[in-house]
């Protein structure tokens, strides 16, 4: 049975790699299996005269240099901040990198920012994890040209987490996130301050991107169609967007905020001594108690909130978070492709170093880690209105095509299954459609070849976060093995990682606001191909 299979595999994938050809050389037929129809230009929003903002800043898209490698700088592109009413700690500069401001809120403060886009062409900004109005969502709908400026308006309505923003523009979203535009927002909210966790020098933001620079430093981006289809991977590893990345620590708690602000790399998390990595938040806020968690994997656009404790370790000490090895998110060609080219420095799946912290100081009082973090109102199958038909969303692969509910993304094609009634609570199926929502679709390959070009995809969801029920494995292969211990699906969520044959049911709220709300995958290069739909919140 083995050999029968591994010979329609070496056919398949041969045939799949005469494709990828012949769709890179055809710009025309590329475009038109993305299925990125054109959208209309709307006029840029502009600020309201009954707002009335408790912080206001400007955020500004251009061009920049930056010192990241030893010798020349590297062109970068860049969001800079500026203050224009709020507390003074609302925005913070990362030492010595190219992304985006730390921007800090408080939940229930009315907002204003000034996207102002000095690029050469079109940037508009999400806000990842924010539940905000459509209008202010970041929709690609609303991309603002060069010179122009967008005014979001919004409350502040999240839970204390971590969230991310960046660039949402129509085909460009993994090229710009790429050259550097990112940045992480903390939220902040009196059931966390009452904690008394970690904070100020002892609150640190981890994000994590992988990069390639040529021989003049300057950042090399997806130039393949194989780059596309597998996602785009570099060989260094950068965080808070710099090599080698250091941090001096006292022997004491530390609460480390990570984000994976990857393109495409999954991560394995874990501390090299074997220590357990305590998980404390995730997505959308902090966890009801501490995890302990041999590893934790971290897809594109998914944050972990770490309790880190150093107590006890003796000056000089030195540990190192690492990504361990796993298998199983890529199909067979895509390993083996990825093995021969120019991430095979880093191998995806394979074992590196992250960062290291050395222990450099003693110290005195450190904070215990809290038992009770948080109350989270935890949902029900009942409690939604339609428990028995979840809206599905089929992931369906092929070797020309990676779409959601086997459709390209194109403007204004809402289909029956896309529209929700505001003020609900729905049931959401996630699974492997393999060419088509079940079997073999009008475009898809279906049955075993389906299964051949199945890969993990961080499928994201715009608007208010949700609770992950289930996981069905019932599918899945020997691979799910490396990483089955690694997902933290116990709190509010809104990006989660989908493995090969896995189908995952959650339940979302679709609360207070109407309009267009994306999904996609958060594999950016997958994002851009049209592995993203619209909901219509009505």
């Amino acid at each position: 049975m083995s050999q029968t299979f591994s010979r329609a595999r070496r056919h398949f994938f041969a045939q799949a790699g005469a494709g990828l050809m012949a769709w890179a050389a055809m710009p025309g037929l590329a475009r038109a299996m993305e299925g990125m129809g054109d959208m209309p230009k709307t006029p840029p929003r502009q600020a309201s005269a009954n707002f009335h903002p408790d912080v206001e800043l400007d955020l500004i898209c251009q061009q920049a240099t930056q010192t990241i490698l030893p010798g020349q700088p590297t062109r970068v592109l860049k969001y800079t901040g500026k203050l224009l009413k709020g507390p003074a700690g609302t925005l913070s500069e990362l030492p010595d990198s190219y992304l985006g401001p730390l921007l800090r809120f408080e939940t229930g403060q009315k907002i204003r920012i000034n996207l102002r886009n000095r690029l050469h062409g079109p940037t508009i900004t999400h806000w990842h994890g924010l539940h905000v109005p459509a209008e202010m969502d970041g929709h690609p709908l609303y991309e603002i040209a060069a010179g122009e400026t967008y005014v979001y308006e919004f409350e502040m309505r999240n839970r204390a987490g971590m969230n991310l923003y960046h660039p949402h523009t129509h085909n460009l979203t993994g090229k710009h996130v790429y050259q550097g535009l990112a940045g992480a927002i903390l939220v902040n909210d009196s059931e966390e301050r009452r904690l008394g966790l970690p904070d100020g020098e002892y609150e640190i933001p981890i994000v994590i991107q992988d990069r390639l620079f040529d021989g003049q430093n300057q950042l090399v981006y997806a130039s393949h169609m194989h780059d596309r289809m597998m996602g785009f991977y570099g060989d260094r590893i950068l965080v808070n967007g710099r090599p080698d990345f250091q941090l001096d620590a006292d022997a004491r708690a530390y609460r480390f905020r990570v984000l994976n602000g990857s393109t495409a790399r999954i991560y394995k998390l874990a501390w090299d001594d074997a220590s357990p990595v305590t998980v404390i938040g995730c997505d959308g806020g902090l966890l009801e108690t501490p995890i302990d968690k041999a590893y934790v994997m971290l897809a594109p656009g998914e944050r972990i909130d770490v309790w880190a404790d150093f107590s006890g370790r003796k000056v000089g000490t030195r540990l190192s978070m690492r990504s361990r090895s796993f298998s199983g998110v890529l199909p067979g060609m895509g390993e083996r492709m990825m093995g021969g080219m120019h991430g095979s420095a880093l191998p995806v799946g394979g074992d590196y170093p992250i960062f290291q912290v050395r222990i450099v100081r003693p110290a005195g009082d450190s904070p215990a880690l809290p038992h009770k973090l948080s109350t989270i109102k935890r949902y029900r199958p009942t409690d939604t209105a339609n428990p028995r038909q979840p809206v599905p969303i089929g992931i369906s692969e092929g070797p020309m095509r990676m779409v959601l509910n086997d459709r390209p993304y194109a403007f204004n094609d809402i289909q029956p299954g896309e529209r929700i009634q505001v003020d609900t609570l729905q049931t959401l199926e996630i699974f492997h459609a393999h060419g088509g929502m079940r079997g073999m679709g009008r475009h898809g390959m279906g049955g075993n070849m389906g299964m051949m070009m199945a890969m993990a995809h961080p499928i994201h969801l715009h608007g208010q976060q949700f609770q992950i029920l289930e996981r069905d494995t019932a599918g899945v292969s020997a691979d799910y093995a490396s990483v089955k211990d690694g997902f933290i699906d116990s709190g509010w969520k809104d990006t989660v990682l989908v493995m090969p044959g896995e189908r995952i049911k959650m339940i979302k709220p679709f609360q207070d606001f109407k309009g267009l709300f994306m999904y996609h995958c958060h594999n950016l290069e997958h994002e851009d191909m049209g592995m993203m739909r619209d909901f219509l919140v009505e």
